[in-house]
């Protein structure tokens, strides 16, 4: 593999700022989103795969010709909206020595060895990081290099066995759409993969079961100077609703493993009205609709509080587990472990505590776990990559695409 090259292209779709967002009533959410597509598209044809095309909706789709059975390579355009993906200056930090990293945009932001031991056993490798006042856009542009690169890496040497690959890149995979328009069935392939993972050599075959809840709390609102026995804070009724919520358990900073959580994430409002936006996960798809009625029964009791104000709690689904789906077609797992297997390394069947496409997938009726690339820290400032780790998952990909070629 050509670790300056793969380095070269990710520093290039990082540049591009697509943040998905999450108002915006446009499929993508955002123009970055298909500039970024548009771009990736034109490379893809450069390199000479077939049925290269870039669609109203901004999905990537692309052929690696091969022989057996047909799978799927998938990654997301977007980043997340929680932390800015607007200019983003990557540093790269080469050979590196195991000290604290400070970010030389903001140095208030430093990621330490001694609180991440990932970090820590990565010595004398290359790490990436954003300047620290970005987040880096590793999740998920290190899975469209990955592929990128792997593809590459394919059809410049036809002598290697390949299945035929099919290459989805979708659009606004953090705020739940991702694959709105896109029709497994379509694709003809058997399995799936996302490349959307962290660390090295993890195949993730279980993620949460995913709802949203949108609160709308909406009171009163009259001039303070005359709001006497008046006024309906909404304000004041969202922070009460909140305190109602769980905090020493069910929430994402008490728990781990297989625990679920309520994570209220987001607020915006005023004394007339507030809105907040609510996650809800459990790797258990029925403790979801506990969660709901911990929410339903939070509304009721803050209107009981702030008499006059009204409460409105909608739930939406957004993925569900795809460990519920993969027992349909094992090999989607076994090969994948082969797959490494072969380049003399050991896989280690994981957990995400979170969601990919691979979810939406599987529960489409395409099994599709999801493969390391090499991601730390998403959604965080603090986000960061490790070259050798995506180089890594380059030559996973291209092992698989052999283990599926005799598959057939």
């Amino acid at each position: 593999m050509d670790p300056q090259r793969l380095l070269t292209r990710f520093l290039r779709y990082v540049a591009i700022d697509t943040t998905a967002d999450p108002d915006s009533g446009t499929s993508p959410s955002s123009p970055g989103q298909l500039e970024l597509g548009r771009s990736i598209a034109e490379e893809l044809v450069s390199l000479g795969l077939s049925d290269v095309r870039h669609d109203a909706h901004g999905l990537v789709h692309a052929l690696v010709p091969g022989s057996g059975p047909t799978i799927l390579w998938n990654a997301h355009l977007d980043t997340s909206p929680e932390t800015s993906g607007r200019n983003v200056r990557p540093v790269v930090w080469r050979d590196y020595d195991g000290h604290d990293l400070e970010l030389p945009g903001d140095r208030s932001k430093i990621l330490r060895p001694s609180n991440e031991p990932e970090l820590a056993a990565l010595v004398g490798h290359t790490i990436i990081t954003s300047d620290g006042t970005t987040l880096l856009g590793a999740d998920d542009k290190a899975g469209l290099a990955v592929i990128v690169e792997a593809a590459a890496w394919l059809i410049e040497h036809p002598e290697l066995p390949r299945a035929p690959i099919r290459i989805c890149f979708t659009c606004d995979e953090e705020i739940g759409h991702g694959v709105d328009h896109l029709d497994p069935a379509s694709l003809g392939a058997c399995v799936g993969y996302t490349l959307d993972g962290g660390g090295a050599n993890q195949i993730d075959i279980a993620t949460f079961s995913a709802d949203m809840a949108t609160v709308t709390i909406r009171g009163v609102n009259i001039h303070p100077s005359i709001a006497k026995g008046r006024m309906v804070n909404a304000v004041r009724a969202a922070a009460d609703f909140v305190e109602r919520l769980p905090r020493s358990t069910m929430s994402p900073e008490t728990t781990d493993g297989r625990d679920g959580f309520l994570h209220p994430y987001a607020i915006e409002g005023g004394v007339a009205e507030v809105r907040l936006r609510i996650l809800l996960r459990d790797f258990d798809t029925a403790k979801l609709a506990e969660q709901a009625r911990l929410l339903q029964a939070a509304a009721a009791s803050t209107m009981e509080s702030f008499p006059g104000a009204n409460v409105d709690v909608r739930v939406s689904s957004q993925y569900r587990n795809l460990a519920e789906g993969l027992a349909r077609e094992p090999r989607a797992v076994r090969f994948a472990e082969e797959a490494l297997r072969r380049l003399g390394r050991t896989p280690a069947l994981t957990i995400i505590r979170g969601g990919t496409d691979g979810a939406h997938l599987t529960e489409r009726g395409l099994p599709t776990p999801n493969l390391s690339t090499g991601e730390h820290n998403p959604h965080s400032p603090l986000e960061w990559t490790c070259l050798e780790e995506m180089s890594q998952a380059v030559q996973w990909l291209v092992s698989l695409a052999g283990v599926w070629a005799q598959a057939g």
